[in-house]
């Protein structure tokens, strides 16, 4: 029997008394790795890859826990990469040596980006495995031989079953955002999946929280774990700014409209599929260059959207909670609730889109009469003092949003205070104030529908 006692270390890495190490050749990683990061741009190590790369890279089982944003990707990458380069073998037909599961396509495919660069500097292959694609090129990969294999639960067991994939040389097993994992119903197919792997291969399971069914799987699954807790997801960032919008229900696209003359990336949430296609038509019509991201899209067009606003085409991203979890994007700016979320670990998923890995963002709630209630109190849950603001069409409130964080860094009240010095934003945001003026005179007529 295995001892699954966790052994727990200092948030940077390190044993207690220990000096932390700092760099990634310090860490052990090779140079040629060294050299593919700096590359990618990413020459210093994020606290959660000092604190595991190591012991990962030791041949640890690793239990890690870190808020979205935090560099966990890079932190399971380079540990698979590294091991399976050092022993120096191919990978048999259909029979991958590392498996990388994910909760949803889009962050299997942004997993397997960053995978890439890195396995192509060492020799190695990898290739996804998801549903919403065809079957064939996923076949071929698979029976040519690869590497390393980043898939979605339900597309893996279908080739699983048809003999196409077999998980018995698989060296080490990655589950990203295990509590996702869990929220979407996809454990049993998880543990079915696990059960087919070496019960001696090593595991890194990586999750925002560790309790309830995530649990179950440590203790099933992981040997003697490292367990490394840097920035839990249980509270808000720090570097975040926070408001709540009041407003009228016919108020909610010009104060939308106006706050997206922010620059940059932002992304837009709401509950349902209609909302999001709704309102990305709306701010398109607006001359708000927006895609939308909902269950309701083709594979190709969620990939299609997802490009055009990582590469700024589109610059705001409108969507439902399948962005809230498993979305990286850098330098999202600004995260807006179109429609305030059901509970607080949503807000919490859904904000940690802006304010990632260090950098600074700003968060708003757009609430109408009847939400004020249910918004203060999912504050409150949250841990966030949010900065208030009334908006009426034809005033400039919400210029102090566009221009610059405001407030203490948990997100205290910050009043309507303008900008100290002009800010390249002012001229967009009073030209969408404007526009914006102008759409709910069209609405109050019966010439536009309202979000």
């Amino acid at each position: 029997m295995a001892d699954n006692r966790p052994i727990s270390y200092n948030h940077d890495g390190s044993e207690p008394g220990a000096s932390p190490a700092s760099g990634f050749s310090l860490l052990g990683v090779s140079q040629v790795l060294v050299e593919a990061l700096a590359a990618g741009g990413i020459a210093e190590p994020f606290p959660i890859q000092t604190a595991t790369v190591p012991d990962a890279l030791a041949g640890r089982d690793i239990l890690g826990r870190g808020r979205t944003g935090s560099g966990k990707t890079v932190a399971f990458v380079l540990p698979v990469i590294a091991r399976l380069a050092a022993r120096h073998r191919r990978a048999a037909g259909g029979r991958p040596r590392a498996l990388i599961l994910a909760p949803t396509r889009e962050l299997a495919r942004q997993i397997h980006q960053v995978i890439q660069p890195l396995a192509a500097s060492v020799g190695l292959e990898a290739t996804t495995v998801f549903g919403g694609v065809p079957l064939r090129p996923q076949v071929n990969a698979l029976r040519r031989g690869v590497d390393i294999v980043v898939a979605c639960p339900g597309r893996l067991e279908d080739h699983l079953r048809s003999g196409i994939c077999r998980l018995s040389d698989v060296e080490i097993t990655v589950l990203d955002e295990a509590d996702h994992m869990a929220d979407l119903g996809f454990l049993p197919a998880v543990r079915r999946i696990l059960d087919q792997t070496p019960p001696n291969s090593q595991r890194l399971l990586f999750s925002a929280t560790l309790d309830g069914a995530v649990d179950v799987l440590v203790r099933r699954y992981l040997s003697n774990p490292a367990v490394h807790h840097v920035d839990d997801q249980g509270g808000p960032t720090p570097e975040m700014a926070h408001h709540v919008v009041h407003l009228a229900t016919a108020n909610r696209l010009s104060a939308l409209v106006e706050l997206t003359a922010a620059p940059g990336r932002q992304v837009v949430f709401t509950r349902t599929k209609h909302r999001a296609r709704l309102l990305t038509a709306q701010l398109v019509a607006a001359g708000v260059p927006a895609v939308e991201m909902h269950g309701n899209l083709t594979q190709s067009a969620r990939i299609r959207n997802l490009d055009a606003f990582s590469s700024g085409q589109a610059s705001v991203l409108v969507a439902t909670d399948i962005a809230a979890r498993g979305l990286h994007v850098d330098d999202v700016e600004l995260v807006i609730h179109a429609d305030p979320p059901v509970e607080h670990k949503t807000y919490l998923h859904r904000s940690g889109r802006t304010g990632r890995a260090g950098a600074s963002g700003t968060v708003v709630i757009l609430a109408t009469e009847d939400q004020r209630a249910e918004v203060a109190t999912l504050g409150r849950r949250a841990g966030v003092t949010p900065a208030i603001t009334q908006h009426r069409p034809g005033q400039a409130s919400l210029r102090h949003i566009l221009v610059a964080p405001t407030g203490p860094a948990s997100g205290g009240p910050a009043g309507d205070q303008p900008p100290a010095s002009p800010s390249p934003a002012i001229d967009r945001a009073e030209r969408n104030r404007r526009r914006a003026s102008r759409i709910t005179a069209r609405a109050r007529d019966g010439r536009i529908r309202t979000a």
